[in-house]
This record gives C-alpha cells, structure tokens and sequence, in this order.
C-alpha cells in the first residue's frame, strides 16, 4: 500500500510513527553489536583436526624460519650489509604479520569460539594494516638496493650508506602506522547492524565495511589514497626498478655476468611476484559476492605461504646463506 501525504497538510501521526519507528529498529540494531563472528576457513568439521595440525606446522615454521634468518644475519659480520639489513627487515615483519591472524585462527579451530570482541578486532585491524604497509615498503626499499648494486655498482657503497638505510626503514614505520591509525580510527567510530558474522578467518577490512549501517564514504576515500600510498606507487617503484636492472642486464655481453646480475635480484623478484600475486587476485581483480572462498584462498596466500615461503627462497637461492647454516650447523654439536 503506497502512502501519499495530503497536499493541504503536513504528513499524518501515523507516518511520523512508522519514520521513528524505523529509527528506533536501526538504532538498536547499531547498537546490539559489540562483538563478531568469524566463520574462519571453509572447510569440513571433520577436517578440522587436520587443518589445525597443518596451519601449526606451517606458523611454527614461519616464526623459526624467520627467527633464523634473524639470527643469521646478526652472527655474521659477512650479511652487515643493506641488502641484509633489509631482509632481517622483513624476516621480522613476516613474523608479526602472520602473529596477527593465524593464532587467533588456531585457537578458534581448537575452541570452536568464534567470537572477537570489538577491543581485539580493532587492535588485529591496526596491526594488519601497519604490517601489511611495512612489507610494501621494505620490498620496495629492497628493490632500490637491487636497482643500486646492478646499474651503479662503484656507487653502491656511496650511495647505499647505513643513514639511508635506517631512514628508509623509519619512515617505512611512520608512514604505515599513520595509515593503520587512519584506518583504524574511521572504523572505530562506525555503527554496525545486527549481522555480525565475517565470512572470513580474521577481521578483513572490507568484510566489516559491508557489515555497517554508517557512511563509509570517508572509509572508501581513506581506501583508496592510501592504496594509492602504500600499495600501488611502492609497486609502480619496483616495476620501474627492474625495468632498469633489466636494460642494464641486456647491455652485458657475458653470459656469466648475466647470470650473476640475475641471481643478485632472483630472490627479491621470486618473493615480489609471490607477494604481489595474491594482492593483486584478492583487491585488484573484481570478484563476485559468491567468491568469498577464493578470497579466504587469496588471504591465506599472502598471510600464511608467502611468509612461510620467504625464508626458503632466501636460503635456497643464496649461496652465502646456505654457506652460513652449514657452518651453524655442523658448529652446533661441538659446542654442546
């Protein structure tokens, strides 16, 4: 039944009343909403032993892998280097990003609790954000270092100097803590409606926009100048760095130096395209609404198996790495 307001007179007692009543449904439906539910991985309740098992194993390997790489690095006066600078970096960023998300996952799979509340998922969005930002920023910072030893290799030490070094990495952690903190303030003054179920294994930015009843606008445009900041021009910086390591690459006439020029840059171009990837299939490729499982797959991509595989890649593709852990390790019986 249409409802149509007199022409001589304002709207009748019962359309004010329908008008407060729906505010008052949406207002309390704002404010029933102090914790969420996160469905976590689709997968089987019979398999939850095994994926819990497997996702351990994975963390586990992700926090000694990387805690290694660590170790490596400040045991040994031959990787005091920017390139290894950066890298014990990243070691440490891809611990605490995957500390973020994965041993809540555990513990809801080992619970069967999958409630958060709003004190937890604020603190795991700002810690997202910051440490998803800071890897962007350190691969891109590794990439100059990659651009520098290539195509200006009698400048490197001139140029690649400790202050650099330290600024790059500083201002990696301002720039991303006041991009997490934007983030994160916008979200905290948001109102959410009575759905609180996140078809997701942690608090993904765009799962909570689509569960509030506010204005997001502020949110899309803080979404897409930060994008713009963090993520795309620190992409457009390494795109255009391996550009010139490529030109510079094609002007060697030795076979052997190409080689050696490619396997200088292998590693960080093998974990750019890994890392990347996932970004790129998860926000940058549009996805249906029935595309959440892939989405949870993107996610685990980057949140889980690119950490977990950086250490790998480091190792394997690195000839004085591998030096380095034969020697830990036929060291570490004689010293017991």
């Amino acid at each position: 039944m249409n409802y149509e307001p007199k022409a001589e007179g304002p709207p009748t007692g019962s359309g004010l009343l329908n008008s407060k009543e729906k505010n008052n449904m949406r207002r309390e439906n704002q404010s029933t909403v102090s914790e969420f539910i996160l469905l976590g991985l689709p997968i089987q309740p019979e398999d939850q032993g095994t994926y819990y098992a497997l996702f351990l194993a994975m963390y586990l390997t992700i926090v000694l892998g990387n805690l290694l790489i660590i170790l490596l690095i400040r045991l040994n006066s031959r990787f005091h280097t920017p390139m290894y600078f950066f890298l014990s970096n990243l070691a440490f960023m891809d611990i605490s990003f995957s500390s973020v998300t994965v041993p809540k996952m555990l513990r809801n799979m080992q619970t069967q609790d999958p409630y958060i509340p709003s004190a937890y998922w604020i603190s795991q969005m700002y810690f997202f954000i910051l440490f998803t930002d800071l890897d962007n920023f350190l691969l891109t910072s590794m990439a100059y270092d990659r651009y520098v030893t290539i195509c200006h290799p009698l400048h490197y030490t001139t140029i690649m100097r400790e202050e650099l070094c330290i600024s790059l990495v500083a201002i990696s952690w301002i720039v991303s803590c006041v991009s997490a903190l934007s983030h994160t303030l916008l979200l905290a003054w948001l109102s959410f409606c009575a759905n609180n179920t996140i078809p997701h294994f942690f608090c993904d930015l765009n799962a909570l926009l689509q569960l509030s009843c506010s204005d997001i606008s502020p949110n899309e445009l803080v979404i897409f100048t930060a994008g713009m900041a963090v993520i795309t021009l620190p992409l457009i910086c390494i795109l255009i760095s391996y550009g010139r390591i490529g030109t510079t690459i094609l002007k060697i006439s030795s076979i052997k130096g190409i080689c050696k020029a490619l396997s200088t840059c292998g590693s960080h171009l093998s974990v750019v395209s890994l890392y990347y990837g996932a970004i790129t299939g998860l926000y940058l490729i549009p996805s249906s609404s029935s595309s959440s499982d892939k989405d949870i797959a993107a996610s685990v991509m980057y949140t889980v198996v690119t950490p977990l595989m950086n250490p790998f890649i480091y190792s394997i593709r690195n000839q004085d790495v591998k030096e380095a852990l034969k020697k830990l390790f036929n060291r570490a019986p004689i010293s017991t």
